[in-house]
């Protein structure tokens, strides 16, 4: 969050979060490429909300969402990553949440995930701690609209086809 709050971001979640993400995005996989002869490590960025203080911040001002989140996995390297929701949310909300991702993951072409942590007993404003490297992180409101007929109807989301590109 901070690297791309230095980039001139008031706050991670302003407009402006994707494309910034996108450009360090970019950079980082550059440099990877480049030095690949030579070490390992680092191949993109990515966006845990639980292990980044700057993230953690942005949640709690308002600024960084579910869904801008899930706007920014289109350009990330992984996908929603330890997002704390409350532990109420009923499953074929969070079936919706995964199937937006893999729908990301099959229209770019690309890997992705999902971490979401439902703790039960917890509400939106409460925070869980996780502990050692994982952090802590604010519970994140969901979206209240349902999902329910939309995933109970199963099926699958397609692979990607590579002959649709020209």
């Amino acid at each position: 969050a901070d690297c791309l709050q230095s980039m001139g971001l008031e706050r991670v979640g302003a407009p402006g979060t994707t494309a910034a993400l996108a450009i360090l995005n970019d950079q980082v996989k550059k440099g990877g490429v480049m030095a690949s002869s030579y070490v390992g490590g680092l191949s993109g960025a990515f966006i845990p909300v639980s292990e980044d203080q700057g993230m953690i911040d942005a949640v709690n001002a308002g600024s960084l969402t579910l869904e801008k989140l899930e706007a920014m996995t289109c350009v990330c390297s992984v996908g929603l990553d330890m997002i704390a929701i409350p532990g109420e949310t009923k499953a074929e909300t969070i079936s919706g949440i995964i199937a937006d991702e893999m729908a990301i993951g099959m229209i770019n072409q690309k890997t992705t995930a999902v971490r979401l942590i439902p703790v039960i007993g917890k509400d939106v404003g409460d925070t869980v701690e996780f502990g050692g490297l994982l952090g802590y992180a604010p519970i994140m409101p969901v979206n209240s609209f349902s999902c329910d007929e939309f995933v109970n109807r199963g099926g699958r989301i397609p692979a990607p086809i590579h002959s649709f590109k020209n």
